[in-house]
Parts: C-alpha cells; sequence; structure tokens
C-alpha cells in the first residue's frame, strides 16, 4: 500500500485542480495544496498517518487563513442594468397617465416606457415627470413642479 501513496497523493492534487478549473469559485484550492504537501512529506519518507496529517492540517490551515482574502476577493459588485439608469432621470409624458385606466407613457433616454403614477395622480401630455423607481417595465413616477 505505501508504495502506492505518492499516486493517490498524485491523484488527490489532479482531481482537486480539475475540480477548481471546473467551478471558478476556489472551493478546492486548498485540498490542492495539502495534497502536495502530503506528497512530499511522502518523498522525504513520512509515514502514512504522518502524510495524512499534514494533507489535513495544511488544508486546514490554509483554509483558514486564505478564506476571508478570498472572499473579499471574489465578492464582485453587482452592476446595474440599463434599468437602473433610469431612475432619478427625467421623462417626457407622452400619453396621459392615469393608473385606474392603466394607461400612460414617458420618453426618457430616447426610449419610450409605459408609466404609472406614484401618488395615484392623473399626469398631463406635455408634462415632465421623475423617474423615481421601476416595476416590471413600468416606470413609477412623479410630476416636476415648476
Amino acid at each position: 500500500m505505501e508504495a502506492y501513496l505518492p499516486y493517490i497523493w498524485l491523484g488527490v492534487i489532479i482531481i482537486a485542480a480539475i475540480l477548481e478549473g471546473l467551478t471558478a469559485q476556489l472551493v478546492s484550492i486548498w485540498f490542492v495544496i495539502g495534497g502536495v504537501a502530503a506528497l512530499i512529506a511522502n518523498l522525504l519518507g513520512a509515514p502514512m498517518w504522518l502524510q495524512t496529517v499534514f494533507f489535513a492540517g495544511v488544508t486546514t490551515v490554509t483554509l483558514i487563513a486564505t478564506r476571508p482574502v478570498v472572499g473579499k476577493l471574489m465578492r464582485f459588485k453587482k452592476e446595474d442594468t440599463n434599468t437602473g439608469r433610469y431612475i432619478g432621470e427625467t421623462g417626457l409624458v407622452i400619453a396621459e397617465i392615469n393608473n385606474t385606466l392603466g394607461v400612460g407613457q414617458v420618453k426618457v433616454r430616447g426610449s419610450i416606457w409605459t408609466a404609472r403614477s406614484e401618488d395615484g395622480s392623473i399626469i398631463q401630455t406635455g408634462e415632465n415627470v421623475r423617474i423615481n423607481s421601476i416595476e416590471g417595465v413600468k416606470l413609477i413616477v412623479a410630476p416636476i413642479h415648476k
């Protein structure tokens, strides 16, 4: 059994590296490092129990030491879609907004959107409105009083 240990550790390293390559979430890189430590211990003549201790210990230590840093590096800022850019913009009512009738359109940044009044009031064609939020495919707007 002892003669096969280098191949077992090499197998652990390769499988963990392949899993790491498939996930890109840094879930098994620590096993690769632990496997390398165990393989080195094997090549230096350490008994099997010590190789296992090296594998478990190095894996645990590298996980504890690097996980918080990796977590911060892997946390990407969520980028708003095109719709997020419309919030806070000013638009022009091109079709009367009447929540009761379920009608109304606003033109903003060259795009025409279905719109609803935030407070339920009727907003006439030609008025300027501020986009306060988006619900589904509808802009929720409020009139801009001059």
